[in-house]
């Protein structure tokens, strides 16, 4: 596995396991965070806030179906599963686009579509 997919599997370990010092050591201090729609977070600062969304509750489960890498952009797609704090479920897709600097997350661009919300 080369170094920038390895940051970015850390990444998502970090993510699996809710450890905001793993995710945070593999970003670099300007990181930029966007999902287009819904928000643009500047700085580990306003990422680090964003790691435990008030709307969710526990650990999200997280599959990572495939990893390309080009240059210095990592593309990972995937599926997350994550309970909501009122008790419902989403099931959602995502690709996420990072670029990397120096093996370190400098902008993730992440897509999400959601697949189904399930009512307890």
């Amino acid at each position: 596995m080369s170094p920038n997919k390895q940051t970015v599997q850390d990444y998502m370990d970090g993510f699996r396991a809710t450890d905001h010092d793993k995710i945070l050591g593999c970003l670099t201090d300007d990181v930029v965070w966007v999902m287009p729609g819904a928000y643009h977070h500047e700085g580990k600062d306003a990422f680090d806030n964003e790691i435990e969304n008030p709307n969710f509750k526990g650990k999200p489960l997280i599959k990572v179906f495939r990893m390309t890498e080009e240059n210095d952009v990592v593309i990972a797609e995937g599926a997350v599963t994550c309970s909501f704090i009122n008790g419902d479920v989403l099931d959602a897709v995502f690709c996420d686009v990072f670029e990397m600097r120096d093996t370190k997350i400098q902008k993730l661009t992440s897509y999400l579509m959601q697949i189904a919300i399930n009512k307890p």
